[in-house]
């Protein structure tokens, strides 16, 4: 479908969703669709709901929030079931300003922006649609024209709590243009739009000198006055501030703790009763949902003033720390990358995976717990298996310190060294060294990292190094293992024909004399032991082989190279092991002879098909790990 078309249907889809009529007729609407009389509250959790959510292990995952933000699952169920489920049941908390508190680029102006936008799809579809009154600049709910002495008959007959009073210049409108008949009143279906200023604002504070609080609660169209003749008169009055806009939906608050104190004043009434004043007029009633976003510092310096305590209590901090997980750190990168027009550039695989090894690092505090260091909490929270630990110990360090990923790197300072990396270099191909090299250069430009931060993270640099080795190696290490393929099969059937002799204490048979032989223990244990299997722990390793072997054959199934990780990790160790001679020559030769070019571009062929490297990227990796093999 051409774009062309797609606007066209677009707009087809407008004019299909449109809806107008009476009071009345809306009265039988909600006898049929009870749910669209729903609070600004309970609109935005619905949103969220039924976009979809999955448990795991006693953890909620919203499916609202999957591509954009990564590795916050805990502050998002926090924030959803503390307040944005509380506030739909219409307790006490809705009458709260949402403050979202945390670190720089840690995703709070991404959730917020992914709130505005759902809402705005929202309110296209069925459940989440949104009725106003007609000629409404604040899109007034419709309830509001249900008399006060009704409502208690009409909560009875529908089910459907009626909160708030009618505008002034409704009420104006109620009397002169409709007679009082509320019947006639005429009302339709809106749509949310931040661009169109219709149940989306955003409040960005200025100098508090220039800024007028009209931006804010509107004001007086003094051109009327003379038609009008009063002040107090609803017509003469703007209701275009950005509390009237964003009535019936939600309103950012932007910087909201660097904000004027007669700013925030406005707000007192409307959390705690929900309606606020403005100009010569009775109290205004607005619903809307009120998130604003800080960071610690600003947070501290507000509830340290005396001034600010009445607010105190209308405030609800959600904190939105840091991820503290590698894999979800190296999702966002790809993200900002994606987003960005480095898209072209090739980045070597655990290039970024290298970059969130070093960041996490800095964000995480030094665990209390015995025989746990900073590598071994990582790869616990990115939930790696560690030997002698389990999820109790997770829950345990994640209680040790509750601002944990509150401070460290951000996602911003790495992409802008891998962006300075290629621009700088004119490079198409950036490996882990390269980020690594970039980001060390940068600390000492970074104006905010203390001294005594750029040594310790001079430290994680090296650590991310020392694991990229690591990484580098067991990349090389499969590619040769696979190049000799059928040699780890024979090495693997050597192994499990002792392992069955020596489970069934039975002896083998030479294949040449004939003679019987006992088991070979040397080789079993060259093999156990490149995975860290012990001495007294080598018996049930090898009775585990030969119970998962048993259960392949009683399902017709073959053991085979692949049927169990750590034996097959084991095998690639131990054969790399035994290759190692061979690779140190292939990568550190000038001038290979023909067999081992062959063999450097077999390599180099899986390392770019099955790996996702470019020729750039897998040559400059076997020059590094050969390197490495030859210190």
């Amino acid at each position: 479908m051409s774009i062309l078309r797609k606007i066209e249907h677009f707009r087809e889809e407008e004019e299909r969703l449109k809806w107008e009529g009476t009071f009345a007729d809306y009265l039988n609407l909600l006898k049929e669709k009870p749910w669209i009389a729903q609070t600004a509250h309970s609109r935005v959790y619905n949103m969220i709901k039924d976009a979809g959510v999955e448990e795991a292990n006693g953890k909620k995952e919203y499916q609202f929030f999957k591509d954009q933000l990564f590795g916050v699952n805990e502050a998002l169920e926090k924030l959803v079931e503390e307040y944005f489920h509380s506030a739909a049941k219409r307790l006490d908390v809705r009458k709260r300003i949402l403050l979202l508190m945390g670190p720089v680029s840690g995703g709070k102006s991404t959730l917020v922006t992914m709130l505005k936008r759902g809402l705005e799809q929202y309110s296209r579809t069925d459940k989440g649609a949104v009725y106003a009154i007609k000629g409404c600049p604040m899109h007034e709910d419709p309830l509001h024209l249900i008399p006060n002495h009704l409502r208690n008959e009409f909560y009875e007959e529908y089910g459907i709590k009626v909160e708030g009073n009618l505008s002034p210049l409704n009420m104006m409108r109620l009397e002169e243009e409709y007679s009082g008949r509320i019947e006639d009143v005429i009302v339709e279906r809106i749509f949310f739009s931040e661009d169109k200023r219709t149940g989306i604002g955003t409040f960005s504070p200025s100098d508090p000198k220039s800024q007028d609080i009209a931006d804010l609660t509107g004001s007086i169209d003094f051109s009327t006055i003379a038609e009008y003749g009063s002040e107090s008169d609803p017509r003469a009055y703007r209701f275009d501030g950005e509390l009237n806009k964003a009535n019936r939906g939600m309103m950012e608050f932007q910087e909201m703790l660097k904000c004027d104190e007669k700013f925030l004043w406005h707000l007192l009434s409307l959390t705690q009763e929900g309606n606020f004043k403005a100009g010569r007029f009775a109290l205004i009633s607005a619903d809307e949902l009120i998130v604003a976003h800080t960071n610690e510092s600003e947070y501290r310096s507000f509830i340290a003033n005396k001034k600010n305590e009445a607010l105190h209590s209308r405030i609800i901090v959600m904190k939105v720390p840091y991820n503290l997980k590698v894999s979800e750190e190296e999702r966002i990168y790809q993200k900002m990358i994606q987003e960005s027009d480095l898209s072209h550039v090739h980045i070597a695989p655990h290039a970024l995976k290298v970059a969130a090894i070093f960041t996490i690092l800095t964000r995480l505090q030094q665990p209390k717990k015995q025989g746990i260091d900073l590598l071994k909490k990582m790869r616990l929270y990115d939930g790696e298996n560690v030997e002698g630990f389990n999820s109790q110990d997770v829950e345990e360090l994640k209680q040790e310190y509750p601002d944990e990923g509150m401070s460290g790197i951000d996602p911003r300072y790495v992409i802008n060294r891998i962006s300075s990396a290629i621009i700088r270099k004119q490079l198409t191909s950036i490996n882990a060294l390269d980020v690594l090299r970039s980001i060390k250069e940068g600390l000492n430009e970074h104006a905010s990292i203390t001294k005594e931060d750029r040594e310790r993270y001079m430290d994680f640099i090296a650590v991310a190094r020392k694991e990229y080795d690591t990484i580098a190696k067991k990349e090389v290490q499969k590619a040769f293992v696979y190049s000799y393929d059928e040699s780890a099969k024979t090495l693997m059937d050597n192994y499990l024909d002792n392992v069955e002799a020596y489970c069934n204490q039975n002896k083998l048979r030479d294949p040449l004399t004939g003679e019987e032989m006992t088991p070979d223990e040397k080789l079993m244990r060259s093999i156990e032991e490149q995975i860290g299997i012990s001495e007294n722990a080598k018996k049930a390793f090898r009775e585990e082989i030969l119970i998962r072997i048993s259960a392949y054959a009683r399902k017709g199934k073959k053991f085979d190279y692949n049927s169990h990780e750590r034996l097959r990790e084991a095998i690639q160790k131990k054969l790399f092991a035994d290759l190692k001679d061979i690779v140190k020559i292939t990568t550190s030769t000038k001038t290979p002879d023909e067999s081992q070019l062959k063999k450097i571009n077999e390599v180099i062929a899986r390392l770019v098909d099955e790996h996702g490297y470019n020729s750039v990227s897998a040559n400059e990796l076997l020059r590094y790990v050969g390197s490495l093999l030859n210190r």
